[in-house]
């Protein structure tokens, strides 16, 4: 009989029946975690009995441990844009605690640096935010282990996993400068760092798994089962991984008639989800490929679309695959190495090399996975194949632009429609392009809700500088309506940009409203289409140097949401010429005054 088929020890054929689909449905970081959940409901039990725990008559098993583990300091590190590195952290946790030790979990942008010195064991879970960039965050961290200040530590064991996206040229490279530097510094590794794609459960879980048979208590020492999480009832029963079926309540074009881009307000009902966020958080999206790519791709592939494939253990049709589960329209080195070796391209096979870095960079961008396949067709190709080199399609994250204390049980989003031309056919965005054109009053749409606990309101009394551009405007408005909910007494100040006046103002009655009301204190618009010199937000920041500069003197908190690659960059540069001109401060330490607004967390981006 095989491990499938054995049924446990003392248990019914219908008992093991229903852990087996548990075990398929769950994810390896809810395993771990249900593990430590059931220890400590069965030591509570035993211990209510007047039984001792971990009692020698149950076989429990142990990892090997390092005989030093049981007096050395745990403490897990975590640098993350989207959450997704703080919840692999909080799964090594409890991982951690499941095998004896009591782990410190801190997320880099809250961490002294000048603990590193007195570190023991240090797991750092990390994501890369761009071109190689680290989690804004976690800059200053970055800053410090790369200086002259940096301590040696020949006394520290450490293990990276880092976080990335293949079709970024500088893949996970914030894991990789902590991996190097930390063995530059004298650290020994407990593993060898993981590089993650954005299909990060399978790599993440072997990694947490192999790094906590390594920093386990000794195999005779009791683990700490009774501090493992209780009340797993009140867990949010809807996650990234079993999003909420959301009915779309409302989805309004907000740009006017001649506007050069399509803006999008779309509402959805969380009635029944118990989902709920705060202002400054985001919704997670779950889209679908569109129904005549996904034809067009099978018919340039000669696929039958009734193919049966398998998706992580589930059985599917290859048409249901590719719209639901799978990326066709990025394309990642994986598939071009896939591509390479089965249509025998030389082209693909030189885009592999590590001098073509450039050219594969370009390429990527030029191509789609349609593009390539039309490009270098195949023959004879099986679907179990196809399906082997494509990623899992990701969900998309929106800023959400609505206040529960305002619209209970309902998240709005603000959405710009992606459409461009791409090797002579139309294309458009995976995610904004379903809500645009299939996502109607009633269709449904699963979703759920991804903290982003580095931009948050802050006191009720404390002014606010708001500055957004296009659909970074979204989470303004939800942190008004809040205030307004809350009768919050700070006062309010909206930067806002935009192409046309008469076109692309985005919510004007609401934000007139506010002002007329005086919740909304101050606003600067910057309409850069509307007149031969072109103005940005940046512009009018500057242009309002010295109130700017009073209210940051007055305690306000600034926050910038928007374009990551212009909008982002232009804002820091602009407050730092603020604090030089209005602070009297030379450029150094007009720098360290805006640095200091981020580690005050009295300066928060959630840019994209």
């Amino acid at each position: 009989m095989s491990a499938s088929e054995f049924p446990g020890p003392g248990l019914s054929p219908d008992q093991w029946e229903h852990i087996q689909s548990l075990a398929k449905a769950i994810s390896p970081e809810q395993a771990l975690w249900l593990s430590g959940y059931f220890a400590g409901v069965r030591d509570a039990e035993r211990r209510e009995a007047g039984r001792p725990a971990l009692a020698p008559d149950i076989p429990v098993a142990r990892p090997a441990a390092a005989p030093e583990a049981d007096q050395r300091r745990l403490t897990i590190l975590f640098g993350s844009e989207t959450g997704n590195s703080r919840a692999l952290a909080q799964a090594l946790s409890e991982a951690a605690r499941q095998v004896g030790r009591q782990p410190t979990v801190v997320d880099i942008a809250d961490y002294k640096a000048r603990q590193l010195r007195d570190e023991q064991d240090l797991l750092i879970v990390v994501s890369t935010y761009g071109e190689g960039d680290p989690p804004q965050g976690a800059a200053d961290f970055f800053e410090f282990l790369d200086s002259r200040k940096a301590p040696k530590l020949p006394d520290l064991r450490f293990a990276v996993l880092a976080l990335g996206d293949s079709t970024y040229e500088r893949y996970c490279e914030a894991g990789k400068r902590l991996d190097r530097r930390l063995e530059e510094l004298g650290g020994v590794r407990l593993r060898p760092r993981v590089d993650c794609d954005v299909d990060y459960d399978e790599p993440a879980a072997a990694w947490t798994a192999d790094v906590v048979a390594k920093i386990a208590r000794k195999a005779g020492r009791a683990a700490a089962a009774a501090d493992a999480p209780r009340g797993a009832g009140a867990a949010a029963l809807y996650d990234k991984r079993n999003p909420f079926p959301a009915r779309v309540l409302e989805n309004l074009t907000l740009t006017g008639r001649g506007s050069t881009k399509e803006t999008r307000h779309i509402e959805f009902s969380l009635e029944g989800s118990g989902l709920v966020y705060e202002p400054g958080d985001a919704l997670g999206v779950a889209p679908r490929n569109d129904p005549r790519l996904v034809e067009s791709l099978l018919d340039a592939l000669r696929l039958s679309p009734s193919a049966p494939v398998e998706i992580k253990g589930r059985a599917s049709t290859l048409a249901e695959a590719i719209e639901k589960d799978l990326e066709i329209s990025a394309v990642t080195p994986r598939f071009i190495e896939q591509w390479a070796e089965l249509s025998g391209a030389e082209q693909l096979r030189r885009l592999l090399g590590e001098d073509a870095a450039a050219e594969r960079s370009a390429f990527l961008r030029r191509n789609h996975v349609i593009d390539i396949v039309r490009a270098y067709p195949v023959a004879g190709l099986e679907a179990q194949t196809l399906v082997a080199g494509l990623r899992p399609l990701q969900p998309r994250l929106y800023s959400i632009a609505s206040s529960l204390a305002a619209a209970p049980d309902e998240a709005h989003l603000t959405v710009s429609t992606v459409r461009y031309e791409l090797n002579g056919e139309p294309r458009s965005g995976v995610a904004s392009g379903h809500l645009a054109a299939r996502a109607e009053p009633d269709a449904t749409l699963p979703v759920y809700v991804q903290s982003n606990p580095h931009f948050r309101l802050p006191a009720d009394d404390r002014p606010v500088i708001m500055i957004g551009a296009g659909t970074g405007v979204a989470p303004y408005r939800a942190f008004l309506q809040e205030r307004e909910a809350r009768g919050a007494k700070g006062r309010n100040w909206l930067f806002f940009g935009e192409r046309n006046f008469r076109s692309d103002f985005l919510y004007q009655t609401e934000w007139q409203g506010w002002l007329k009301q005086k919740l909304l204190t101050r606003m600067d618009v910057a309409f850069s289409r509307d007149r031969a010199a072109k103005v940005y937000v940046q512009d009018k920041l500057r242009g309002q140097a010295r109130d700017v500069f009073a209210w940051l003197e007055e305690g306000a908190h600034v926050y910038v949401c928007g374009d990551a690659a212009h909008l982002a960059p232009d804002v820091h540069e602009t407050l730092i010429g603020v604090a030089q001109e209005q602070g009297g401060l030379a450029r150094e330490a007009a720098e360290e005054y805006v640095r200091n607004l981020q580690r005050d967390h009295r300066y928060q981006r959630d840019v994209y």
